[in-house]
């Protein structure tokens, strides 16, 4: 690469509202450049246009603008681009069809079939990304050895297949001679099994190329991994954003003499590695531009800072990126960009804010920051267009910005400065609000300058963002505090030392371009090639040489695709990866063995074992030493060593720092002289104390009170963080100080969750995260809990709060209590409830309480997985735990745990558990999660004092029901002034014709309720009870619905409300009643009832339906998604679980490749849901076929009485059980039924549509969907775990 020296090399990234510019010009000298990425009346292009600039000034020749650029002098180009995540954003990427197996026609609508927001009643999903689908006659089917197969055929990972259906490529010819006639010209190509057996899949391709389309995606080569959703998705935003980005290319070549043709041009993709500009493609491009800071920091700061881990902190004007670097970079292999799941690999870049441009607001009391962004436009107050208050404008208004710094692009007209006043103006208005509350409302409090409202929001918006960095460190098992914060973005060095002081860190390492730290990043990135196959060989001996045949194959095409690319063989690096599990989970870990060389028990390529045992070890805190570890893919990543290593010498220091000027900045306190300096004239050694301001045209550093900050020899800004000062909080409530509580709260449950997920053994708790654990007050109210699983808010505080009034004084230090009898606040048996009382110094009673409850797979019953269709007593359901000390004295009671779970036994027709050892450990895991909880209370508790803490707990618990009162007192008010009762009612009734009653009686002046559901009917001879807890859940449920906004979800959402539920009823059945169909379809009936009472929208359909099928060696369970019911604007979404339930789906090839069935449809039910002026959604239809003998079971509701519709809307279809015989007999199974099922047999499930709201001859506005929110889209592990966690 010797003919490069003496050119220019350019590193540009494009982002969203920036272009940056880094070049490295002949002789070594660093020019940087900043302009708008969007500038149409001056520049067609800012990539070109900035490399213009530089060549012409560092030339000295003109080059005009409208001639194409002379590339004898250009080196390369690297760039970074959000034109792929734009497109996806704002859905502005190519006409697409989808083309899948007959039968799939509405897989990826469904998806996994769980709704994004809990408490969104109108359900927004993002939109798919193709404009139609066609339905390609065709099957592949797991070869099952039944009789009459046809030959098998081997595929890719070694399993056997069968072909039921080859493709008919004549109906195939004539569906896609219409797409072309109606201008569709890409596709994406989606088929059964694929990933493994491609063949359909090329053909399918061959045909459309001939007919000349010109883009296709085939799933099998766009990522050959196993589940069809996550596949079809990418393979759908390959097609839709792959012509889009090639556009641009093309474009950004018309710019240069030549087209390139004799330029290395490489682009970012998103697992942070370099390719040439030809191998780009959409699915891999929709992180190109965060990933180069990512590189930036970890090439710069990681080596800089001694290989101390590193937490990268990009905070720009749109979004705040968080990630992790510790010697390798952490990718992930799945996640969602703008609501399209992407399965390729990604760095884990965790979007977890809307940054600078985040908005405040002041709700019932409560600081609130985001998640809703001014974006780019308006942008905040300051830039003049009329935009809200932001974070930006608060650190504004408090001196941390200077307007003089800023170049003059705002305004209408984009020639004006920042404006001040704007801010401040925005800022009075939310004062206003803040000091009508606090004098005005209850707590008679003191009334705020604006500079403390400024400061009190920038404060609750470090610990809204400190909160995903717990989360993403500890989620492995590492502790934030021995990480360095590596800050870059424009907006981050306002916030880094407050948010490294609250992690504990003691290091911020600011890079000297930190503004532009993703454009040097690809400057110093690797140019990267990728192959990967999957798999399905045990990892054994026996299969070593065929692991070590397929990784040399896949090495040898990587060092060839970065051969051809001019690379020597010297400068190439690979490293071979496998993507391991153990067998019988889902929690698939990709592993390089470079740290374990080969042993005479491993493949010669590494030690994987070791490698995948010590990461699994990290994560989830014990290992399973005798279970067998499965391959599913296998994986080499090539890389040429290319990039830029620039060297700075350091520059002499002459003196002390110049101060440029001194101006005011707002901190705790006041006012405070602070120091200007101008980045460019420090040099090495220089070192300025806080606080101070470092400026330059790119980024303002603040270094605050208590904090040091150094010039490092390359120029970097190095601040040494202080210890936090230990400011005085009274326990009188203070709003600032209640926000920050409030995340506090939720994070100590969010952590204890993660110690019980990672220290968790079984399936449902480690990987359907079916569980949540929760912190309570000294009378034992919720404070907090996490996850928001609907069927357990505010159950366990029943559990907690009877266990309190049950043992009085026989609580002491070392005992944890076991419980899960539905007297006494249990949901169903196999949800058990771990409680911790917490004693302090000099206290006689505990001071709090922590408890978890996790869904165990099985404690007995007459079936397997303690869920029988058909008990009919409460014994039959498992093991009951009224009151059972678990832990007695500091001891673990094992010996009398396992007889209570082994008791069910002694029950004719009954078994004990059938997983012992499963129970034991999780229940081990549920009481370390609640230790995790106690040790950080008591650090909240060391911070500010135990009388400061639970005046806290008292304080946040009081908000939530500020909020519940705000929304009855507004709902109360609009009845009145419409001249309608105080009193709304509501009735509906279960399958077998029990009512549930509901009748509401308002107090607008208190904002108070009585919810009385008298006249409900009796307990029922089955399993249909639904204990008082579940009602109580259900209730919380809908209050926060109703309430429409976040809030602290705890025991100050029952405070206005009265609940009477009679005795003996099917909500409060006796103590011996059945109750697992309660907790799964009773629970749903109590919601519909409370919302038809409010008015609040139409039926959703009403049931769970679960499905559960087994036969001596294999037991699946399932709950499957309906139709959601409309609302006064909006149309119900199709094919969604709703309410009381958000359980995800088996994948489909998942299903086939485990179980012994076919799914032969899975779709939506056309036209299902109710008639109205906004339509309910459409149930689905799931159709098994069975090719095994088996037992199947349906516990299912709303097959007689249907989903109701509102105001005129028609209700929405009953839902329907159907088996069909081999012979073709077609029998209806009814609601509730278990039966024998034989090979050839299938089961047709059609589940309920929603309910119609509005008279149907009433047109619906254009819309009808929910309104499009301006929330930043969030992305990343972080998100994607709270996700899963929500959909249990």
């Amino acid at each position: 690469k010797g003919n490069m020296e003496g050119k220019f090399q350019f590193a540009i990234d494009r982002g969203g509202t920036f272009t940056d510019v880094f070049a490295q010009c002949p002789g070594g000298r660093v020019r940087v450049l900043k302009l708008l990425s969007e500038d149409p009346a001056n520049y067609q292009d800012a990539p070109t246009e900035g490399i213009r600039r530089i060549l012409e000034q560092e030339c000295g020749v003109i080059l005009p603008r409208d001639q194409p650029l002379d590339t004898s002098h250009i080196a390369w180009i690297r760039m970074g681009t959000t034109v792929a995540t734009n497109a996806l954003l704002e859905r502005q990427g190519e006409r697409i069809a989808l083309l899948v197996t007959r039968g799939f026609k509405d897989l990826l609508h469904i998806g996994n079939q769980a709704r994004r927001d809990l408490f969104d009643l109108a359900v927004p999903m993002p939109q798919v990304l193709y404009e139609e689908v066609v339905e390609v006659d065709e099957r592949v089917v797991l070869h099952h050895g039944e009789s009459g197969a046809g030959t098998p055929i081997k595929g890719s990972t070694g399993d056997l297949l069968e072909v039921q259906r080859p493709v008919d490529l004549r109906s195939l010819r004539r569906k896609l001679e219409g797409l072309l006639a109606r201008g569709i010209r890409s596709l994406a190509v989606v088929l059964m099994h694929s990933y493994m057996w491609a063949q359909h899949e090329q053909q399918v391709g061959a045909l459309a190329w001939e007919l000349g389309f010109a883009h296709v995606s085939l799933s099998s080569e766009v990522m050959p991994m196993v589940r069809i959703v996550p596949r079809g998705h990418t393979a759908c935003a390959d097609a839709y954003l792959t012509p889009t980005i090639h556009r641009y290319l093309q474009g950004f070549c018309k710019g240069f003499q030549g087209h390139l043709k004799d330029v290395q041009v490489l682009f970012m993709r998103s697992d942070g590695g370099l390719v040439p500009m030809t191998s780009f493609s959409g699915s891999r491009a929709v992180l190109s531009g965060p990933a180069g800071g990512v590189v930036g920091y970890a090439v710069t700061t990681y080596s800089a800072e001694g290989r101390q881990p590193v937490i990268g902190f990009d905070m720009g004007g749109t979004s705040t990126d968080v990630s992790r670097f510790a010697g390798d970079y952490e990718h992930v292999f799945e996640a969602s960009t703008a609501g399209v799941t992407i399965q390729a690999p990604q760095l884990d870049i965790n979007t977890v804010a809307a940054g600078g441009g985040s908005r405040l607001f002041f709700r019932s009391g409560l600081f609130v920051v985001g998640p809703e962004s001014a974006g780019a436009h308006p942008g905040p107050a300051c830039y003049r267009k009329g935009g809200p208050l932001t974070v930006t404008d608060a650190n504004l208004v408090l001196g941390r910005l200077l307007p003089s710094s800023f170049p003059c692009i705002f305004g209408p007209d984009e020639d004006q400065p920042l404006s001040k006043e704007a801010s401040k103006e925005a800022l009075d208005a939310v004062t206003a609000q803040v000091n009508n509350f606090q004098v005005q409302g209850p707590y008679g409090l003191d009334p705020l300058t604006p500079e403390e409202v400024a400061m009190g929001f920038i404060r609750v918006a470090n610990e809204a963002m400190c909160r995903p960095i717990r989360a993403l460190t500890q989620a492995r098992g590492h502790d934030p505090s021995i990480h360095i914060l590596a800050c870059f973005g424009g907006a981050g060095g306002q916030h880094a030392c407050a948010i490294a002081r609250s992690l504990g860190m003691d290091t911020v390492h600011i890079h000297r371009h930190s503004g532009l730290l993703s454009a040097l990043g690809l400057a110093l990135a690797d140019v990267v090639h990728e192959a990967q196959e999957p798999c399905s060989l045990l990892y054994a001996p026996d299969n070593f040489p065929q692991i070590d045949q397929r990784l040399s194959c896949l090495n040898e095409q990587c060092v060839e695709a970065l051969q051809a690319q001019g690379f020597p063989r010297s400068q190439i690096h690979t490293e071979r990866f496998l993507h391991l599990r153990y067998q019988g989970t889902d929690c698939a870990i990709m592993v390089s063995a470079r740290q374990h060389p080969s042993t005479s028990h491993s493949p010669r390529e590494g030690d994987f074992e070791a490698a995948f045992t010590e990461r699994y070890l990290q994560e989830f805190g014990f290992i399973i030493p005798d279970r067998p570890i499965l391959v599913d893919d296998v994986r080499v990543r090539g890389m040429g060593r290319s990039g830029l290593r620039p060297e700075y010498p350091p520059q002499a220091q002459n003196g002390p720092a110049r101060v440029d000027r001194v101006t005011q900045c707002y901190f705790e306190g006041g006012y405070q002289n602070t120091p200007v300096y101008q980045l460019g004239e420090l040099g090495q050694g220089h070192r300025l104390p806080g606080p101070c301001l470092i400026i330059d045209s790119n980024s303002t550093i603040l270094v605050e009170p208590g904090c040091h900050a150094e010039v490092t020899k390359a120029g970097d800004i190095r601040i040494t963080v202080g210890a936090q000062s230990n400011t005085s909080v009274s326990s009188r409530l203070d709003p600032i100080q209640l926000s920050i509580f409030s995340h506090r709260f939720m994070s100590i449950a969010e952590q204890m969750g993660r110690i019980l997920q990672r220290t968790a053994i079984s399936t449902n708790i480690k990987e359907r995260l079916d569980f949540s654990c929760a912190l309570f007050g000294p009378d034992g109210g919720l404070v907090s809990n996490a996850p928001h699983i609907p069927v357990h808010l505010g159950a366990m505080q029943e559990t907690v709060q009877f266990q309190i009034n049950h043992l009085g004084e026989d609580l002491q230090p070392g005992d944890v209590i076991l419980s899960n009898h539905p007297k006494a606040g249990g949901s169903h048996l196999p949800d058990l409830t771990v409680i911790t009382p917490v004693f302090w110094p000099g206290q006689p009673r505990p001071v709090f309480y922590v408890a978890s409850r996790g869904h165990h797979a099985d404690i007995g019953g007459i079936t397997p997985g303690s869920m029988p269709p058909h008990s009919t007593a409460l014994q039959q359901e498992g093991a009951v735990f009224l009151s059972f000390k678990l832990v007695h004295k500091g001891i673990f009671q094992e010996e009398a745990v396992t007889e209570v779970l082994k008791a069910p036994g002694k029950i004719p027709g009954c078994s004990g558990t059938r997983n012992l050892h499963d129970n034991l450990s999780d229940l081990r895991a549920q009481v370390a999660a609640n230790q995790k909880g106690i040790q950080l209370v008591g650090e909240l508790i060391g911070q500010y004092g135990l009388d400061v803490v639970q005046a806290y707990m008292a304080h946040i618990q009081a908000n939530a029901e500020l909020a519940v009162r705000d929304m009855l007192r507004n709902f109360g008010g609009a009845r009145q002034a419409q001249g309608l009762p105080l009193e709304v009612s509501a009735e509906d009734h279960m399958d077998d014709g029990s009512p549930i009653r509901l009748l509401v009686k308002i107090n607008p002046v208190q904002g108070s309720a009585i919810f009385d559901f008298s006249g409900t009917g009796p307990e029922v001879f089955g399993n249909l009870n639904a204990p008082r807890a579940i009602t109580l859940s259900a209730l919380i449920y809908c209050l926060r619905c109703l309430v429409g906004q976040d809030i602290p979800l705890n025991q100050g959402c029952l405070a206005p409300v009265k609940v009477v539920i009679p005795q003996g009823s099917i909500l409060d059945p006796s103590p011996e009643a059945a109750v697992v169909g309660g907790n799964v379809l009773t629970s749903q009936r109590v919601v519909d009832v409370i919302l038809a009472a409010f008015g609040a929208c139409a039926a959703s359909q009403g049931c769970m339906n679960n499905v559960t099928l087994g036969n001596a060696h294999m037991g699946y369970y399932e709950t499957v998604a309906g139709g959601a019911g409309a609302g006064p604007s909006w149309h119900g979404r199709s094919g969604v679980h709703s309410h009381m339930t958000n359980t995800r789906i088996t994948d489909p090839e998942i299903l086939e490749s485990r179980y012994p069935v076919i799914l032969r449809r899975f779709e939506l039910r056309e036209d299902s849901g109710g008639r109205g002026r906004f339509r309910g959604g459409d149930g689905v239809v799931r159709e098994l076929v069975f090719r095994e003998k088996a037992q199947l079971s349906v516990l299912t509701e709303r097959r007689a009485f249907q989903p109701y519709g509102l105001h005129g809307g028609k209700p929405g279809a009953p839902g329907l059980n159907l088996l069909i015989r081999k012979d073709g007999r077609t029998i209806s199974l009814g609601g509730k039924t278990s039966v024998t099922v034989f090979p050839g047999d299938a089961f047709c499930l059609k589940t309920p549509g929603g309910g119609g709201y509005g008279d149907p001859e009433e047109p619906a506005p254009v819309s009808g969907s929910p309104p499009h929110s301006t929330c930043f889209p969030e992305r990343g592990s972080v998100y994607e775990y709270r996700q899963a966690q929500e959909g249990v």
